[in-house]
Parts: C-alpha cells; structure tokens; sequence
C-alpha cells in the first residue's frame, strides 16, 4: 500500500508505537513530523527513521500543551508542502498500583492532560486544516484499560475520553470529507515490560480483575510495529470509507469494536403511569437476573 507523498504528523512518536508508526509511513513512502517532550530523544528519533532516506522533522514540546499541535501541522506544510494525516499516540503510564485510594489530584489530572488533553488539542488543531483543503484523516490512541481491566483511575478515565472524543468528533465531522478513528493498541514498550509491570498484572490477575487469557497477553506482548500497520492503513486512501471506528491492534488480532446495545430492564410509558419506586426496580432487577 504505496503512501506516495501523503505527509502525516504523529504526536508522541520519539518512543514505543508512535516511533514504530514513523517507521511504517516512511516505508511506506509518506513524510512524517514528528514529537516528543526531551529534544535529544526526539533528536535520537528522526535520525533513526532518516536514517535509510526517510523524510522527518521534529517538533518538541508536550502535544497538551496549546500550540505545539498547531506547530506540528505548521511544520509539515513548511518542510513537506501539505499534511493529510495526524495519529497521536502521546501518553504516560499512571503509577503501577494505583487506584482511586492512592491517586491525587495532581495525579489524575496529569493522567488527562498526557492522555485525553493531548488527544483534544492534536484534533482540534488538524479539524481546522482538514475541514479546510475537505480530507484527511485523524488516528487518536485509545486502551483497553478504560474497561477497567489493567486497574488504575486517571489512565482508565483518559483513554475512556479518548474513545468518546473520537467518535464524537467522527460523527460531527463526517459530512466534511474528515474521518477520524481510534486505535486501542497493545505492544511491547517500555511501558509494558519490566519487574514492576510483571508484578501489577500479577496482582490483578491474582485479584481476579485480569482474566488469565487477557494475563498471558499482556504478559508477553508482541513488539510495536505489529501494530503500526493499522496506523498506516487507517490514515491512507484505502481506508477512505473508515471513521468512526474503535479498534483493537495486538500482535497479529485486530478487532472492530461495535456500539454496545443498551440491555433493557424495565419500561412503562411515562405519559400515564408515575415513577417507578424503588422496590419496582429491585424487582426488575431481580427479574434480569440470570
């Protein structure tokens, strides 16, 4: 799937899957600008993937921040011409161990900000240049942990944000030519591996809030460009008719994930009969019980 010269701009790429989907789109011939927070390891980055020939520039700063997205979008048009893509895949780890009785407030805002304010500020700044030239596409980075699964509060809450954000944005966007997806990866990053790691999802399995098969995954995850791919797909004229969408990436499993339908427990027109009490709704309960 040739790229030719479509120019992407992927927030959070100097480290783990964002650097894996520079790789990707520059084999597969796009220009990329890409971001990071430490100047030498974004520095480090773009010489790796430019390395063989590639086309990159870089932009530091936290893509939360007000104006680095912006800078990023102004940065492929000055080196590159145009820009037709944005994927942002900027994020940190919430402390292993946390929850709702160890997190503060500091904490969890930094959760949000890293996660779901980045996602806002990276869409908002391409929406208003997409919107404009009627294309291009919008790639956010979702979990699985908004399930609840992995534990943690702040982590969880963002990238359950995320996934809304994407399909709102999707839905108020579709008639302008401008999709826009989520991604919900899992891969081997630094993120995901070490003692520590080991023991947090030991103890949730052990907690009985990770299921065993869901363990055995996330304890030997597949390396990030196993998943880089569907970045690249989904940012392509291929996948034109794509948005929307949440998707699962791990390994070589890729997943559509449909809207969840509602499962009803009690109705009565309410134009002639009053409230339910709350006895009448333990005992619609009681009546869905399995």
């Amino acid at each position: 799937m040739a790229s030719d010269d479509r120019v992407v701009v992927i927030g959070g790429s100097s480290r783990g899957i964002g650097l894996a989907v520079a790789h990707r789109l520059i084999a597969e011939g796009a220009s990329v600008v890409m971001n990071g927070r430490e100047q030498d390891v974004l520095d480090s980055a773009v010489a790796e993937v430019t390395a063989g020939g590639g086309r990159a520039v870089g932009v530091v700063g936290s893509l939360a921040r007000p104006g680095v997205a912006f800078a990023m979008l102004d940065a492929a048009r000055e080196h590159f011409g145009r820009v037709d893509g944005a994927v942002n895949c900027a994020g940190v780890a919430e402390p292993l161990g946390s929850s709702i009785l160890t997190i503060d407030s500091e904490e969890f805002a930094a959760q949000i900000d890293a996660h779901l304010v980045s996602a806002f500020e990276l869409t908002r700044a391409a929406a208003e240049v997409f919107v404009a030239q009627r294309h291009g596409s919008i790639v956010l980075s979702g979990s699985a942990a908004a399930s609840g699964m992995f534990g943690g509060t702040g982590y969880p809450a963002a990238k359950g944000g995320v996934a809304a954000l994407g399909s709102a944005v999707a839905a108020d966007l579709r008639s302008t030519g401008v999709r826009v997806n989520v991604v919900m990866p899992g891969a081997r990053t630094r993120l995901s591996t070490g003692p520590d790691y080991h023991a947090h999802i030991d103890d949730l399995r052990d907690r009985g809030v990770l299921d065993p098969g869901v363990h055995a995954m996330a304890a030997d995850p597949a390396p990030p460009d196993y998943v880089a791919a569907l970045y690249a797909y989904l940012v392509s004229d291929a996948a034109a008719d794509v948005t929307g969408e949440i998707f699962t990436a791990a390994g070589n499993v890729i997943g559509r994930h449909g809207p969840s339908p509602m499962s009803l427990i009690a109705y009565r027109d309410h134009t002639d009969t009053p409230p339910y009490t709350p006895d009448e709704i333990h005992a619609a309960f009681a009546d869905q019980a399995p």
